[in-house]
């Protein structure tokens, strides 16, 4: 499989390489040339097969020409230790619950399954220097990142997160480790913290000086295996008879999560229509409105992992229906929230349903809840993170005071370890250097 650029001006690559180097030299993000199809009997076979059977079949279509059967296998099924199940909240809305892994948080496959492929090439091509990993955060992506690859020979980890911006449970998930992870504490917002990260891929001193990569969903070895979420969540529908007219609604800040999902759609996934559920950093819900793309400053809210104000993937979306703003409006809704309605939400359905939403979680049960579901339609939202990973502000909202998982524990019981930046890139150039 050959891989593009959304911008078309740099050359076609194979997916060793767009895994090691991550974003374009044009600064594109890379695309694949085809989307592979998986046919509907063989979807419809999955209902009776685990997560790991499901996402082996589906990294096989995607990444069968560029990895042997077998070596992908073993990275699919080290990388799957968990399940992801589908739990029934209300109605004919359900949640799709994705905290199960190492950081309770849904990006650990997507980051677990990257650090494997990118070992894999490592060993493969026996490269005589260390590969970096440049990830920028606003909460989950980096704890994920970090547990993904500690310890994995031959790659360093830098996490890039905006200072006072992330919980204190996100933060000591990747401050805490040490070894081949160094945590940055940036002062400025995630978007400030994404644009370093950019701008060291293609700065020639840095690149001649390390070997860089991305752990952000920029970086195609790190989005596409969340579609294997996408796959075993309608296999779970399938199997209860719940999976005719699924509407999936997904809380969205960088937006590699709904991509994952339209890519399993292209794939043949039979899913219904799509919402992206945002926070107040409502830029995509605009372009839906209005065919018109203005990124902006984040702003802070509940809902910190979303806090996004010009999301990298939204460029994949418009490669994936060809620019037309009329095939993207009609696939996908969008709604919005402020910090006083995910409260509202969080509280109403902990009282009537006894269901703890974390304040993600909230935006995409409330978008079904709004988009107004007919009776052949069922509806699953993306349960993106434990709420315990947002204490504060959870416990705030319930008047609540939440048991924190022995795996959050663990973590709380380190020292945090960061270096402080300032958001200029020379800055943070010269730390790379030094």
């Amino acid at each position: 499989m050959q891989y593009y650029s959304t911008n078309k001006q740099a050359p076609l690559t194979d997916l060793e390489k767009v895994v090691i180097k991550g974003l374009a030299g044009d600064k594109g993000l890379y695309m694949p040339e085809r989307i592979p199809s998986i046919n509907a009997d063989v979807i419809a076979t999955m209902k009776d097969k685990s997560f790991q059977e499901i996402a082996d079949i589906v990294a096989q279509a995607f990444f069968g020409d560029d990895i042997d059967s077998q070596s992908l296998s073993d990275i699919v099924y080290d990388t799957l230790s968990f399940e992801t199940p589908v739990v029934h909240v209300n109605d004919n809305i359900y949640s799709l619950e994705l905290f199960h892994g190492p950081t309770l948080a849904f990006k650990d496959v997507g980051a677990r399954f990257m650090a494997r492929m990118l070992s894999h090439f490592i060993l493969r091509k026996g490269l005589d220097r260390e590969v970096n990993v440049l990830v920028a955060t606003s909460g989950d992506t980096g704890g994920a990142v970090a547990n993904g690859f500690l310890g994995v020979t031959g790659i360093n980890v830098f996490v890039l997160y905006p200072k006072g911006k992330v919980s204190p449970v996100q933060e000591r998930q990747f401050t805490t480790l040490g070894k081949n992870i160094t945590a940055l504490e940036i002062d400025g917002t995630f978007d400030d913290c994404q644009a370093l990260v950019k701008a060291a891929f293609i700065d020639d001193e840095l690149n001649k000086y390390m070997q860089l990569t991305s752990a952000n969903s920029i970086n195609v070895a790190r989005f596409l295996p969340q579609s294997f979420y996408y796959f075993n969540a309608y296999a779970q529908l399938d199997k209860i008879g719940k999976s005719d007219g699924l509407v999936v609604s997904v809380p969205s800040g960088n937006f590699g999560n709904i991509t994952a999902g339209l890519f399993a759609y292209k794939m043949g996934l039979p899913i219904k229509h799509f919402i992206a559920a945002n926070n107040r950093n409502d830029v995509f819900f605009e372009y839906l409105r209005t065919g018109n793309y203005n990124p902006r400053p984040s702003v802070e809210t509940y809902a910190n992992a979303m806090d996004v104000g010009n999301p990298s993937n939204f460029v994949r979306i418009l490669d994936l229906f060809g620019n037309s703003h009329q095939q993207i409006a009609a696939l996908i809704s969008g709604y919005r929230y402020a910090n006083e309605q995910i409260a509202e939400t969080m509280c109403k359905v902990y009282n009537t349903r006894l269901y703890l939403l974390d304040p993600h979680g909230a935006c995409g049960y409330q978008a079904l809840a709004d988009c107004g579901l007919k009776p052949d339609e069922t509806g699953l939202f993306l349960e993106t993170a434990h709420p315990a990973k947002f204490k504060e502000t959870v416990d705030h909202i319930l008047d609540s005071d939440i048991e924190i998982p022995a795996k959050l524990q663990e973590f709380m019981k380190g020292e945090k370890k960061s270096v402080a930046l300032g958001k200029d890139f020379e800055g943070f150039k010269e730390f790379l250097m030094k």
